[in-house]
C-alpha cells in the first residue's frame, strides 16, 4: 500500500497543518443553510466512479465550481482519488480557488498522513469512511483533524456503524445509500437511519439523489444536507439543478 510506504515525518506534516489559515467551515455551512430551512447541497465535482464509469471526463473543475456556488450549493466535495475517480489534487485546489465553499477532500483517507494531505492541500474537510478504519483508528483521525483544524465527514452504512461514529465523538454523519459491495443504491436505509443519530450531529445523506424528489424525501426523514455528484455532473444546467435541489424542503 502507498499509505505503508510513505516516510514523510507525521509531526512536520501535522506542524504544517496547524501553520495555515483558518479554513472555511464546512460543517457551519451546512448548519447555515439548513437553518434557513433549505436543504444544503454538497455538490461534488466528479469525473468518474466505479459503478458509472466516465462521467464528465472533461469537466473545468473551476468553472463547475463556479456553477455550484451560483445555484446556491452550501459547500464542495472534490474527488482526488485517481485510479477509481479519475479525480486529483489539483481538482480540489482549482475548484476551492474559483469559489468561496468550504471544501470536502472525498478520497480514502487510511493513514494520518492522509488527513494532513486533506489540510495541505486546501480542504475545509475531510473524509472518514467507518468500513475502512478500525475503531482506533476512526478516533484518532478524528481528533487529528480537528487538532489542525478540519472538519471530518463520518460516512457510515448501517446502524453498527453509527454507533461507532458516535462513540468516536463524530458531529457531521454521512450515510452512503450507496452499498459498497453491490453498488445498489437503498434509500430506505437512509431514512431509516435518520432518526437514530443523536442531537448535534449534521446528518448529511450520500450517493443516489437523483433529484428534487429524493432530496425532499431525505430532507423530512430529517437530513440537513444531501451530497450529490452524477446527477450534477452530468446536469445540463448546474445552477438550476443545484438551486432545485436546495428548494426541495420548501415543496
Amino acid at each position: 500500500m502507498a499509505a505503508a510506504a510513505d516516510g514523510r515525518c507525521l509531526a512536520e506534516l501535522v506542524a504544517q497543518a496547524r501553520s495555515l489559515p483558518v479554513p472555511r467551515g464546512f460543517r457551519a455551512a451546512l448548519e447555515k443553510v439548513a437553518g434557513e430551512g433549505d436543504v444544503a447541497v454538497i455538490a461534488e465535482v466528479k469525473r468518474a466512479s466505479p459503478s458509472k464509469g466516465l462521467l464528465a471526463p472533461d469537466l473545468d473543475p473551476a468553472e463547475l465550481a463556479g456553477r455550484y456556488e451560483r445555484g446556491g450549493a452550501a459547500c464542495l466535495s472534490v474527488l482526488t482519488d485517481v485510479e477509481f475517480f479519475q479525480g486529483s489534487p489539483e481538482d480540489l485546489v482549482t475548484a476551492r480557488a474559483a469559489c468561496s465553499l468550504p471544501v470536502l477532500r472525498k478520497d480514502f483517507t487510511v493513514d494520518p498522513r492522509d488527513v494532513c494531505d486533506a489540510r495541505l492541500m486546501g480542504a475545509d474537510c475531510v473524509l472518514l469512511i467507518a468500513a475502512a478504519l478500525d475503531q482506533e483508528e476512526l478516533v484518532s483521525f478524528l481528533a487529528l483533524a480537528r487538532d489542525i483544524g478540519l472538519d471530518a465527514l463520518v460516512e457510515i452504512h448501517d446502524e453498527a456503524e453509527l454507533d461507532r461514529a458516535v462513540a468516536a465523538g463524530a458531529d457531521l454523519v454521512g450515510v452512503n445509500q450507496r452499498d459498497l459491495v453491490t453498488f445498489r443504491v437503498d434509500t430506505a436505509r437512509a431514512v431509516r437511519m435518520a432518526p437514530q443519530m443523536p442531537a448535534g450531529v449534521v446528518r448529511v445523506a450520500e450517493s443516489g439523489i437523483t433529484g428534487p424528489v429524493d432530496a425532499a424525501v431525505l430532507a423530512e426523514a430529517g437530513y440537513h444536507a444531501v451530497l450529490v455528484g452524477e446527477h450534477l455532473v452530468t446536469a445540463g444546467d448546474a445552477v438550476a439543478v443545484v438551486a432545485a435541489l436546495r428548494a426541495s424542503a420548501r415543496s
